[in-house]
């Protein structure tokens, strides 16, 4: 729950804070009656992205059990690299986010009838973050009981866009580049969970045979049908017993993705207040 819950407040601000620099652009330069667009590409954004999550849910309730576990495993592949993407995205282009948003609406609004291609710049800017979000509930959804997930994204996406109605109106100020840092950081952590639980699949279906003797049996002492080690699955794909493969994979994945993440560079700083 706790998992879905920062993500979700994470991918809710991000889309929220694309849409209201889009409508802050047209606002300040006297086009509000472009905003309807806006609203439009962001609105079909989000049916597309409850009707992705619907379907993933649906395709797998036909699968037998083997079956289910493979598509366990891909899905939990698909959600890891969607969630470093966006991580990495994030860090390299937010300096100049900003800036890029504005001058692809100028470029679109520049034809006065041309409405549909800014309705697509805003779909294409949420739909990214909502596909991304659709793939990870569905992964953890198969891990643990759907309600708590579903909870904590629901609660996690009111307060992202609590926060962005506020950012836009100016009665917040956050600390963007901080937030975005450390909560990236927490994603690399997720994803390396979510890495290996397809790891785990891909080993009971004999897909993956490297390393397989046993690295640590835990059950006896922190077994994850337990509220502790159901919160450490939540938040870091923890399981009660695993493989020398799946941790060497989990752990070599964690290092290589915090080096990277955090070795100098671009900086989230566009705006580091808002």
């Amino acid at each position: 729950m706790l998992a879905a819950f920062l993500i979700m407040v994470r991918e809710g601000l991000e889309a929220a804070l694309i849409t209201g620099i889009i409508a802050g652009y047209l606002t300040r330069t006297g086009r509000h009656n472009w905003l309807p667009a806006v609203w439009v590409g962001a609105g079909l954004a989000v049916a597309v992205s409850l009707l992705a999550g619907t379907g993933l849910r649906l395709v797998a309730a036909e699968f037998p059990e083997e079956r289910y576990a493979l598509f366990e495993g891909v899905v939990s592949l698909v959600a890891a690299g969607l969630l470093i993407s966006m991580v990495f995205w994030m860090r390299r282009a937010a300096r100049q986010l900003k800036t890029d948003l504005a001058q692809q609406v100028e470029a679109r609004v520049r034809d006065h009838a041309a409405l549909w291609p800014l309705v697509a710049l805003v779909f294409l800017a949420v739909v990214r973050e909502g596909l991304e979000s659709a793939f990870f509930l569905t992964a953890m959804m198969q891990q643990d009981n759907g309600l708590p997930v579903l909870t904590g994204a629901v609660l996690g996406l009111a307060l992202a866009l609590a926060l962005g109605a506020a950012l836009y109106r100016g009665s917040l100020v956050l600390d963007l580049r901080r937030f975005f840092r450390w909560t990236g950081a927490f994603i690399i952590v997720v994803a390396a969970g979510l890495i290996a639980t397809a790891i785990h699949e891909f080993s009971e279906l004999g897909l993956w045979t490297v390393l397989p003797q046993a690295a640590y049996d835990l059950r006896g002492h922190l077994p994850a049908d337990g509220l502790p080690g159901a919160m450490l699955n939540g938040l870091m794909g923890y399981r009660d017993h695993a493989s020398l493969g799946e941790v060497l994979v989990y752990l070599g994945f964690l290092a290589v993705a915090l080096t990277f993440y955090f070795r100098p560079g671009p900086r989230l700083s566009a705006p580091s207040r808002a």
